[in-house]
Protein backbone atom coordinates (compact mmCIF):
# COMPACT_ATOMS: atom_id res chain seq x y z
CA UNK A 1 0.00 0.00 0.00
CA UNK A 2 1.34 3.41 -0.96
CA UNK A 3 1.33 5.94 1.90
CA UNK A 4 -0.44 9.20 1.15
CA UNK A 5 1.89 12.18 1.01
CA UNK A 6 1.15 14.88 3.55
CA UNK A 7 0.81 18.43 2.31
CA UNK A 8 3.32 21.23 2.76
CA UNK A 9 1.66 24.66 2.97
CA UNK A 10 3.41 27.97 3.57
CA UNK A 11 1.63 31.13 4.72
CA UNK A 12 3.36 34.45 3.97
CA UNK A 13 2.34 37.69 5.69
CA UNK A 14 3.76 41.16 5.04
CA UNK A 15 4.12 42.33 8.66
CA UNK A 16 2.05 45.43 9.53
CA UNK A 17 1.99 46.11 5.81
CA UNK A 18 0.85 49.74 5.64
CA UNK A 19 3.04 50.73 8.60
CA UNK A 20 6.07 48.88 7.22
CA UNK A 21 5.76 50.66 3.87
CA UNK A 22 5.61 54.06 5.58
CA UNK A 23 8.65 53.23 7.74
CA UNK A 24 10.57 51.98 4.71
CA UNK A 25 9.93 55.26 2.90
CA UNK A 26 10.73 57.40 5.98
CA UNK A 27 13.37 55.94 8.30
CA UNK A 28 12.55 58.51 11.00
CA UNK A 29 9.28 56.64 11.69
CA UNK A 30 10.95 53.38 12.72
CA UNK A 31 10.55 52.38 16.35
CA UNK A 32 7.87 55.02 17.00
CA UNK A 33 4.13 54.78 17.69
CA UNK A 34 2.79 55.26 14.16
CA UNK A 35 -0.85 55.41 13.10
CA UNK A 36 -1.91 55.09 9.45
CA UNK A 37 -5.39 56.34 8.73
CA UNK A 38 -7.64 59.39 8.62
CA UNK A 39 -5.86 62.59 9.54
CA UNK A 40 -8.80 64.21 11.35
CA UNK A 41 -10.10 63.44 14.82
CA UNK A 42 -13.14 61.87 13.16
CA UNK A 43 -11.02 59.50 11.09
CA UNK A 44 -10.21 55.89 11.93
CA UNK A 45 -7.00 53.93 12.40
CA UNK A 46 -6.36 51.68 9.38
CA UNK A 47 -3.10 50.25 10.76
CA UNK A 48 -0.73 50.89 13.65
CA UNK A 49 2.85 49.98 14.55
CA UNK A 50 3.77 47.47 17.24
CA UNK A 51 4.92 50.42 19.36
CA UNK A 52 1.43 51.95 19.11
CA UNK A 53 -0.23 48.64 19.99
CA UNK A 54 1.47 48.70 23.38
CA UNK A 55 -0.83 51.60 24.27
CA UNK A 56 -3.93 49.52 23.47
CA UNK A 57 -4.43 50.96 19.98
CA UNK A 58 -5.79 48.69 17.25
CA UNK A 59 -7.08 48.96 13.69
CA UNK A 60 -10.61 50.33 13.17
CA UNK A 61 -10.31 52.38 16.37
CA UNK A 62 -11.46 56.02 16.11
CA UNK A 63 -8.39 58.22 15.63
CA UNK A 64 -9.56 60.49 18.44
CA UNK A 65 -9.55 57.59 20.90
CA UNK A 66 -6.13 56.41 19.67
CA UNK A 67 -4.64 59.85 20.30
CA UNK A 68 -6.07 59.86 23.83
CA UNK A 69 -4.29 56.57 24.50
CA UNK A 70 -1.06 57.82 22.92
CA UNK A 71 -0.99 61.63 22.49
CA UNK A 72 2.52 61.60 21.00
CA UNK A 73 1.63 59.10 18.25
CA UNK A 74 2.60 60.05 14.70
CA UNK A 75 -0.18 60.00 12.10
CA UNK A 76 0.34 59.33 8.42
CA UNK A 77 -2.42 59.43 5.85
CA UNK A 78 -2.31 56.14 3.97
CA UNK A 79 -1.73 55.79 0.25
CA UNK A 80 -3.79 52.86 -1.07
CA UNK A 81 -2.42 53.33 -4.57
CA UNK A 82 1.13 52.82 -3.28
CA UNK A 83 0.16 49.84 -1.12
CA UNK A 84 -1.69 48.20 -4.01
CA UNK A 85 1.33 48.66 -6.28
CA UNK A 86 3.64 47.01 -3.73
CA UNK A 87 1.12 44.20 -3.16
CA UNK A 88 1.20 43.48 -6.89
CA UNK A 89 5.01 43.58 -6.83
CA UNK A 90 5.09 40.96 -4.06
CA UNK A 91 2.50 38.89 -5.95
CA UNK A 92 4.79 38.92 -8.98
CA UNK A 93 7.82 37.81 -6.94
CA UNK A 94 5.83 34.87 -5.55
CA UNK A 95 4.27 33.99 -8.91
CA UNK A 96 7.73 33.78 -10.50
CA UNK A 97 8.84 31.06 -8.08
CA UNK A 98 5.91 29.29 -6.41
CA UNK A 99 4.33 26.23 -8.09
CA UNK A 100 0.86 27.05 -6.71
CA UNK A 101 -0.12 30.12 -4.69
CA UNK A 102 -3.26 31.82 -3.40
CA UNK A 103 -3.46 35.54 -2.72
CA UNK A 104 -5.78 35.58 0.28
CA UNK A 105 -5.60 39.33 0.94
CA UNK A 106 -3.63 42.40 -0.07
CA UNK A 107 -0.70 41.27 2.13
CA UNK A 108 -1.18 37.51 2.70
CA UNK A 109 -0.43 34.48 0.54
CA UNK A 110 -0.69 30.69 0.81
CA UNK A 111 1.74 28.51 -1.14
CA UNK A 112 1.29 24.79 -1.79
CA UNK A 113 4.79 23.29 -1.78
CA UNK A 114 3.70 19.65 -1.57
CA UNK A 115 6.30 17.37 -3.14
CA UNK A 116 9.12 19.90 -3.10
CA UNK A 117 10.84 18.06 -0.25
CA UNK A 118 11.98 15.53 -2.85
CA UNK A 119 14.07 18.18 -4.56
CA UNK A 120 15.45 20.80 -2.18
CA UNK A 121 13.39 20.81 0.99
CA UNK A 122 10.31 22.96 1.53
CA UNK A 123 11.77 24.88 4.48
CA UNK A 124 14.98 25.79 2.67
CA UNK A 125 13.04 26.90 -0.40
CA UNK A 126 10.60 28.97 1.69
CA UNK A 127 13.43 30.68 3.58
CA UNK A 128 15.07 31.62 0.30
CA UNK A 129 11.80 33.04 -1.07
CA UNK A 130 11.31 35.11 2.09
CA UNK A 131 14.84 36.50 1.77
CA UNK A 132 14.23 37.28 -1.91
CA UNK A 133 11.04 39.22 -1.13
CA UNK A 134 12.75 41.18 1.66
CA UNK A 135 15.71 41.99 -0.58
CA UNK A 136 13.53 43.22 -3.44
CA UNK A 137 10.97 45.19 -1.39
CA UNK A 138 12.98 46.14 1.72
CA UNK A 139 9.95 45.12 3.77
CA UNK A 140 9.63 42.61 6.64
CA UNK A 141 7.94 39.27 5.88
CA UNK A 142 6.93 36.44 8.20
CA UNK A 143 5.95 32.91 7.26
CA UNK A 144 4.70 29.68 8.76
CA UNK A 145 5.20 26.28 7.13
CA UNK A 146 2.96 23.35 8.08
CA UNK A 147 0.77 20.54 6.76
CA UNK A 148 -2.31 22.72 6.24
CA UNK A 149 -3.44 26.32 5.80
CA UNK A 150 -4.80 26.84 9.30
CA UNK A 151 -1.67 25.64 11.11
CA UNK A 152 0.59 27.63 8.78
CA UNK A 153 -1.36 30.83 9.49
CA UNK A 154 -1.21 30.31 13.27
CA UNK A 155 2.53 29.60 12.94
CA UNK A 156 3.00 32.85 11.02
CA UNK A 157 1.24 34.78 13.78
CA UNK A 158 3.54 33.16 16.33
CA UNK A 159 6.62 33.97 14.22
CA UNK A 160 5.83 37.69 13.94
CA UNK A 161 7.33 40.17 13.77
CA UNK A 162 9.66 39.41 10.87
CA UNK A 163 10.17 35.74 11.64
CA UNK A 164 9.66 32.21 10.38
CA UNK A 165 8.43 28.94 11.86
CA UNK A 166 7.97 25.35 10.73
CA UNK A 167 5.49 22.94 12.33
CA UNK A 168 6.40 19.42 11.22
CA UNK A 169 3.77 16.89 10.22
CA UNK A 170 2.42 15.13 13.33
CA UNK A 171 3.18 18.06 15.66
CA UNK A 172 0.04 20.11 14.88
CA UNK A 173 -1.94 19.25 18.03
CA UNK A 174 1.00 19.70 20.41
CA UNK A 175 1.76 23.07 18.78
CA UNK A 176 -1.79 24.33 19.31
CA UNK A 177 -2.49 22.68 22.68
CA UNK A 178 -1.14 25.31 25.13
CA UNK A 179 -2.54 28.29 23.21
CA UNK A 180 -5.58 30.28 24.35
CA UNK A 181 -8.64 29.57 22.23
CA UNK A 182 -8.49 33.06 20.70
CA UNK A 183 -5.37 32.01 18.77
CA UNK A 184 -7.49 29.84 16.46
CA UNK A 185 -8.52 31.64 13.25
CA UNK A 186 -12.11 32.93 13.20
CA UNK A 187 -12.54 32.60 16.98
CA UNK A 188 -13.76 36.06 17.94
CA UNK A 189 -14.49 37.62 21.29
CA UNK A 190 -18.07 36.31 21.45
CA UNK A 191 -17.14 32.67 20.74
CA UNK A 192 -14.16 32.86 23.11
CA UNK A 193 -16.40 34.29 25.81
CA UNK A 194 -18.92 31.44 25.38
CA UNK A 195 -16.13 28.89 25.68
CA UNK A 196 -14.54 30.52 28.72
CA UNK A 197 -17.88 30.61 30.52
CA UNK A 198 -17.86 26.83 30.18
CA UNK A 199 -14.30 26.58 31.47
CA UNK A 200 -12.65 26.16 28.07
CA UNK A 201 -9.59 28.39 27.95
CA UNK A 202 -6.95 26.48 26.00
CA UNK A 203 -6.95 24.70 22.66
CA UNK A 204 -6.01 21.46 24.44
CA UNK A 205 -9.22 21.54 26.48
CA UNK A 206 -11.23 22.44 23.40
CA UNK A 207 -9.78 19.52 21.43
CA UNK A 208 -10.82 17.04 24.14
CA UNK A 209 -14.51 18.04 24.13
CA UNK A 210 -16.74 15.62 22.16
CA UNK A 211 -17.62 17.11 18.81
CA UNK A 212 -21.33 16.41 19.43
CA UNK A 213 -21.23 18.59 22.55
CA UNK A 214 -19.50 21.43 20.71
CA UNK A 215 -22.14 21.20 17.99
CA UNK A 216 -24.86 21.42 20.64
CA UNK A 217 -23.20 24.54 22.08
CA UNK A 218 -22.27 26.36 18.88
CA UNK A 219 -24.14 24.69 16.02
CA UNK A 220 -22.20 23.94 12.81
CA UNK A 221 -19.49 26.31 13.98
CA UNK A 222 -18.81 23.82 16.78
CA UNK A 223 -17.79 21.13 14.26
CA UNK A 224 -15.44 23.55 12.50
CA UNK A 225 -13.99 24.59 15.84
CA UNK A 226 -13.34 20.97 16.87
CA UNK A 227 -11.47 20.37 13.62
CA UNK A 228 -9.34 23.47 14.16
CA UNK A 229 -8.55 22.54 17.75
CA UNK A 230 -7.38 19.15 16.52
CA UNK A 231 -5.21 20.67 13.81
CA UNK A 232 -7.43 19.48 10.95
CA UNK A 233 -7.88 21.64 7.85
CA UNK A 234 -8.43 20.11 4.41
CA UNK A 235 -9.08 23.40 2.59
CA UNK A 236 -7.02 23.65 -0.62
CA UNK A 237 -4.74 26.42 -1.81
CA UNK A 238 -6.84 28.05 -4.51
CA UNK A 239 -4.63 29.16 -7.43
CA UNK A 240 -4.75 32.94 -7.70
CA UNK A 241 -5.36 32.94 -11.47
CA UNK A 242 -8.62 31.05 -10.83
CA UNK A 243 -10.10 33.83 -8.71
CA UNK A 244 -13.43 34.69 -10.34
CA UNK A 245 -14.65 38.12 -11.31
CA UNK A 246 -17.93 39.71 -10.24
CA UNK A 247 -19.88 41.25 -13.07
CA UNK A 248 -23.22 42.26 -14.52
CA UNK A 249 -24.53 43.58 -17.82
CA UNK A 250 -27.79 45.06 -19.14
CA UNK A 251 -29.38 44.64 -22.55
CA UNK A 252 -31.85 47.46 -23.16
CA UNK A 253 -35.40 47.09 -24.52
CA UNK A 254 -34.61 49.87 -26.96
CA UNK A 255 -31.17 50.97 -28.19
CA UNK A 256 -30.45 54.37 -26.67
CA UNK A 257 -28.11 57.35 -26.39
CA UNK A 258 -29.95 58.78 -23.39
CA UNK A 259 -26.85 59.59 -21.32
CA UNK A 260 -28.82 60.41 -18.18
CA UNK A 261 -30.40 56.97 -18.26
CA UNK A 262 -27.11 55.21 -19.12
CA UNK A 263 -25.25 56.89 -16.29
CA UNK A 264 -28.06 55.95 -13.90
CA UNK A 265 -27.73 52.33 -15.07
CA UNK A 266 -23.96 52.42 -14.52
CA UNK A 267 -24.60 53.64 -10.97
CA UNK A 268 -27.17 50.92 -10.33
CA UNK A 269 -24.98 48.15 -11.72
CA UNK A 270 -21.85 49.32 -9.92
CA UNK A 271 -23.66 49.57 -6.59
CA UNK A 272 -25.10 46.10 -7.10
CA UNK A 273 -21.81 44.29 -7.64
CA UNK A 274 -19.89 46.47 -5.15
CA UNK A 275 -22.38 45.25 -2.54
CA UNK A 276 -21.68 41.67 -3.68
CA UNK A 277 -17.96 42.33 -3.17
CA UNK A 278 -18.49 43.52 0.39
CA UNK A 279 -20.75 40.57 1.18
CA UNK A 280 -17.94 38.24 0.14
CA UNK A 281 -15.30 40.29 2.02
CA UNK A 282 -13.45 40.94 -1.20
CA UNK A 283 -11.70 43.88 -2.83
CA UNK A 284 -11.24 44.45 -6.55
CA UNK A 285 -8.05 45.61 -8.22
CA UNK A 286 -9.36 45.93 -11.78
CA UNK A 287 -12.49 47.50 -13.29
CA UNK A 288 -13.82 46.74 -16.79
CA UNK A 289 -16.63 48.49 -18.69
CA UNK A 290 -18.27 46.96 -21.76
CA UNK A 291 -20.38 48.60 -24.50
CA UNK A 292 -22.28 46.90 -27.32
CA UNK A 293 -23.50 49.27 -30.01
CA UNK A 294 -26.66 48.94 -32.09
CA UNK A 295 -24.60 47.45 -34.96
CA UNK A 296 -23.44 44.73 -32.46
CA UNK A 297 -19.83 45.93 -32.34
CA UNK A 298 -18.65 45.23 -28.77
CA UNK A 299 -15.81 47.11 -27.07
CA UNK A 300 -14.33 46.90 -23.58
CA UNK A 301 -11.87 48.95 -21.58
CA UNK A 302 -10.29 48.12 -18.23
CA UNK A 303 -8.30 49.92 -15.57
CA UNK A 304 -6.08 48.64 -12.77
CA UNK A 305 -6.99 50.46 -9.54
CA UNK A 306 -5.98 50.52 -5.86
CA UNK A 307 -7.84 47.65 -4.14
CA UNK A 308 -11.31 48.77 -3.08
CA UNK A 309 -14.94 47.73 -2.58
CA UNK A 310 -16.34 51.21 -1.97
CA UNK A 311 -19.23 52.42 -4.11
CA UNK A 312 -17.99 55.98 -4.46
CA UNK A 313 -14.47 54.90 -5.46
CA UNK A 314 -15.65 52.32 -7.99
CA UNK A 315 -18.33 54.59 -9.47
CA UNK A 316 -15.70 57.20 -10.27
CA UNK A 317 -13.61 54.60 -12.14
CA UNK A 318 -16.60 53.12 -13.99
CA UNK A 319 -17.75 56.54 -15.21
CA UNK A 320 -14.20 57.46 -16.23
CA UNK A 321 -13.86 54.25 -18.25
CA UNK A 322 -17.24 54.74 -19.92
CA UNK A 323 -16.40 58.30 -20.98
CA UNK A 324 -13.14 57.09 -22.56
CA UNK A 325 -14.80 54.09 -24.22
CA UNK A 326 -17.91 55.67 -25.72
CA UNK A 327 -16.56 57.41 -28.80
CA UNK A 328 -18.76 56.31 -31.74
CA UNK A 329 -21.89 58.26 -30.76
CA UNK A 330 -24.03 55.37 -31.95
CA UNK A 331 -27.07 53.98 -30.18
CA UNK A 332 -26.10 51.64 -27.34
CA UNK A 333 -27.64 48.17 -27.05
CA UNK A 334 -25.84 46.86 -23.94
CA UNK A 335 -23.52 48.00 -21.13
CA UNK A 336 -21.63 45.90 -18.61
CA UNK A 337 -19.39 46.31 -15.57
CA UNK A 338 -16.90 43.76 -14.25
CA UNK A 339 -14.67 43.74 -11.16
CA UNK A 340 -11.69 41.37 -11.31
CA UNK A 341 -8.27 40.79 -9.68
CA UNK A 342 -10.23 39.96 -6.55
CA UNK A 343 -8.59 39.50 -3.16
CA UNK A 344 -10.03 38.96 0.28
CA UNK A 345 -9.97 42.08 2.41
CA UNK A 346 -11.80 44.12 4.98
CA UNK A 347 -14.02 46.70 3.32
CA UNK A 348 -13.44 49.61 5.68
CA UNK A 349 -14.55 51.77 2.80
CA UNK A 350 -11.81 54.28 1.99
CA UNK A 351 -9.34 53.45 4.72
CA UNK A 352 -7.75 56.86 4.81
CA UNK A 353 -10.38 59.39 3.74
CA UNK A 354 -13.59 58.41 5.46
CA UNK A 355 -14.80 59.48 8.86
CA UNK A 356 -16.43 57.24 11.45
CA UNK A 357 -19.78 58.61 10.25
CA UNK A 358 -19.11 57.57 6.65
CA UNK A 359 -18.08 54.07 7.69
CA UNK A 360 -21.17 53.78 9.91
CA UNK A 361 -23.33 54.95 6.99
CA UNK A 362 -21.95 52.25 4.69
CA UNK A 363 -22.49 49.61 7.36
CA UNK A 364 -26.08 50.78 7.83
CA UNK A 365 -26.69 50.74 4.06
CA UNK A 366 -25.36 47.20 3.77
CA UNK A 367 -27.49 46.08 6.72
CA UNK A 368 -30.61 47.43 4.99
CA UNK A 369 -29.63 45.76 1.71
CA UNK A 370 -29.05 42.48 3.53
CA UNK A 371 -32.47 42.69 5.12
CA UNK A 372 -34.60 43.87 2.20
CA UNK A 373 -32.47 43.32 -0.92
CA UNK A 374 -29.83 45.44 -2.64
CA UNK A 375 -32.32 47.01 -5.07
CA UNK A 376 -34.31 48.72 -2.28
CA UNK A 377 -31.63 51.27 -1.46
CA UNK A 378 -29.80 53.00 -4.29
CA UNK A 379 -28.47 56.43 -5.16
CA UNK A 380 -31.02 59.02 -6.18
CA UNK A 381 -29.70 59.36 -9.75
CA UNK A 382 -31.28 56.03 -10.61
CA UNK A 383 -34.06 55.83 -13.13
CA UNK A 384 -34.94 53.06 -15.39
CA UNK A 385 -37.51 52.17 -17.95
CA UNK A 386 -35.07 51.00 -20.64
CA UNK A 387 -33.46 48.12 -18.78
CA UNK A 388 -34.32 44.69 -20.12
CA UNK A 389 -32.43 42.41 -17.78
CA UNK A 390 -29.23 41.81 -15.79
CA UNK A 391 -26.94 39.12 -17.08
CA UNK A 392 -23.46 37.97 -16.17
CA UNK A 393 -20.79 39.44 -18.44
CA UNK A 394 -19.40 36.98 -20.92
Amino acid sequence: MIALQHRSIAHFDMDSFFVSVECRDDNSLKGKPLLVGGMSDRGVVAACSYEARRYGIHSAMPMKMALKLCPHAIIRRGDMEKYSLISREVTGLIADKAPVYEKSSIDEFYLDLTGMDKFFGSMKWTIELRQHIMKETHLPVSFGLASNKMISKVATNEAKPNGQMEICFGEEKSFLAPMPVEKLPMVGKETASQLRRRGVETVRTLSEIPVSLLEAWLGKNGISLWNKANGIDESPVVPYHEQKSISTENTFHTDTIDMQFIHAELVRMTEKIAFELRQQDKLTGCVTVKIRYSDFETVTKQMTIPYSSSDHVLLEKVKELFSKLYDRRLLIRLIGVRFSHLVHGNHQISLFDDTQEMISLYQAIDNIKNRFGWQYLMRGTNAGSHAKKDNKMR
